[in-house]
């Protein structure tokens, strides 16, 4: 079952489901507007020539944090991952799921983390994408 924004805002002011910093313009019919941080974890594609999923690679990727004023620039088939401004709490029977905007993936630009619960209320990490030949601008909704 899928919350509708009514059930969304009775969780939220139950307390059940805890979302900081909250902003109630940001309930939609069926979900939540999350907002993207200014720190990306990225590949650091000059340091192996390759994946290797058998050995340890604890340099492959590394924390990229944007200023306010500048954007973050996701270029065609890059891939990296990307965390929340908001904390997000749920209780043990609610799994919530976090999926980029329509308007965005007809751009080409996919988010998507899979679904999760998350009792102990942190950052949603997800996975950020370009599928277009144009680079991507980010830019964060923090302050």
């Amino acid at each position: 079952m899928i919350l509708s924004d009514v059930d969304i805002r009775k969780e939220l002011a139950a307390g059940r489901v805890e979302i900081d910093p909250f902003d109630d313009a940001c309930v939609q019919p069926s979900s939540v507007d999350l907002h993207v941080d200014s720190r990306f974890r990225v590949f650091a594609n000059s340091k192996y020539p390759y994946i290797d999923v058998r050995r340890e690679m604890p340099d492959l990727t590394e924390m990229v944090e944007v200023a306010e004023d500048e954007a973050f620039i996701l270029h065609p088939g890059e891939f990296v991952l990307g965390s929340t401004i908001e904390r997000v709490r749920l209780p043990d029977d609610l799994v919530a799921r976090l999926e980029g905007k329509p308007s965005l993936g007809r751009l080409g630009l996919l988010i998507h983390r899979p679904p999760a619960t998350s009792t102990r209320g942190g950052t949603a990490t997800s996975r950020l994408s370009s599928r277009t030949s144009r680079t991507c601008r980010s830019r964060s909704t923090r302050g």
